[in-house]
């Protein structure tokens, strides 16, 4: 439950607004100027308002569709990304979110439209070039989506460009609106992954690992593009059988035929982030694991993300080609 809402003045009468607050009929709307004096607000505790988070609906201005940082990839020779919302309804240890803002509350932006007109004159500009746009970098993508909406609307946006890809990436059990859709051959639904007992510790309000694994398994019979992203590899007691029954019971539960892609990516964090976010939890054991300072990020050792990335590689190869994997490297 959502207890306080603020609400740009710009867009209170935006009926994209008016349909959000329909659905919290109980929360508590506030109007503000910019989303900029609650979100941006100094001295906020990530911890503390993680546990009951409000939410601002805005406008975006500028900034609709981005470069992907270097190293983020499936196989495009230009990686873009867009972002409709900032912040993400679960809590997974490991975010990185945690140590990029100052704030927990969800800031959904709902021109929607603009982001259509941005992403249109990206791919005019890059005629000619393999090119897949990412959604789901600064939140989860289909987690909030019951309230945007926004999946349903890029979509048919999207399906009049079948030259570009598009990722949605998710750790939801969000079926729709693809259920109510024939498949759209250049939408990639990607899952993040990791065995199950580690999500367990780590994956906070995510849906379990087995229930990702039943919706990737019913939305590709269906015939959707599935992304797997092991992303990121966590090293641990008796990792090699936890992660050897992960990918064994998932490639066996899906259509391969449907498989886009697969993608793995050790535990990481630039070294200003990672002091930020060990500052909210000091305790926590994944941080006391065996990771030290490598090119400004702190991370694995090499030799232990090597190995963990080559082991679950070749588990892959049982099923899929080699060309269908990759390394997220930022």
């Amino acid at each position: 439950m959502i207890e306080t809402i603020y609400v740009e003045r710009a867009i209170k009468n935006h009926p994209r607004t008016k349909k959000i607050l329909k659905k919290f009929k109980k929360s508590r709307i506030i109007s503000i100027y910019k989303y900029g004096e609650i979100f941006n607000k100094r001295n906020q505790n990530f911890r503390i308002q993680k546990a009951n988070p409000s939410l601002i609906l805005a406008h975006k201005k500028d900034s609709f569709v981005l470069p992907a940082p270097e190293g983020f990839g499936i196989g495009a020779s230009k990686n873009f990304y867009f972002s409709h919302m900032y912040n993400c309804m679960y809590d997974c240890r490991y975010c990185f979110l945690q140590g990029m803002y100052s704030s927990a509350n969800y800031v959904i932006f709902v021109n929607f439209e603009d982001f259509d007109i941005a992403i249109k004159k990206t791919i005019e500009k890059n005629i000619g070039s393999k090119v897949t746009f990412f959604s789901g970098y600064d939140c989860d993508s289909l987690a909030f989506e019951n309230v945007t909406g926004f999946a349903e609307h890029i979509l048919s946006f999207l399906s009049l460009h079948p030259q570009i890809e598009i990722e949605f990436r998710t750790k939801s059990v969000q079926k729709e609106p693809f259920l109510s859709m024939k498949p759209i051959q250049n939408v990639i639904l990607a899952y993040s992954l990791m065995p199950e007992l580690m999500s367990k510790a780590l994956d906070n309000k995510a849906p379990s690992i087995s229930k990702r694994i039943n919706v990737i398994s019913e939305l590709s019979s269906r015939g959707w593009k599935i992304g797997l992203r092991f992303d990121p590899l966590i090293h641990g007691k008796n990792w090699k059988e936890l992660y050897q029954d992960l990918l064994d019971n998932i490639y066996q539960s899906i259509s391969i035929e449907n498989l886009h892609s697969v993608s793995f990516g050790s535990l990481r964090f630039p070294k200003r982030m990672f002091k930020d976010i060990f500052k909210l939890y000091p305790k926590e054991p994944l941080f006391a694991g065996p990771l030290s300072l490598n090119k400004k990020m702190i991370s694995y050792d090499i030799e232990i993300e090597e190995e963990m990335t080559s082991f679950c590689k070749n588990l892959s190869l049982k099923y899929i080609n080699k060309d269908q994997m990759f390394k997220c490297s930022i």
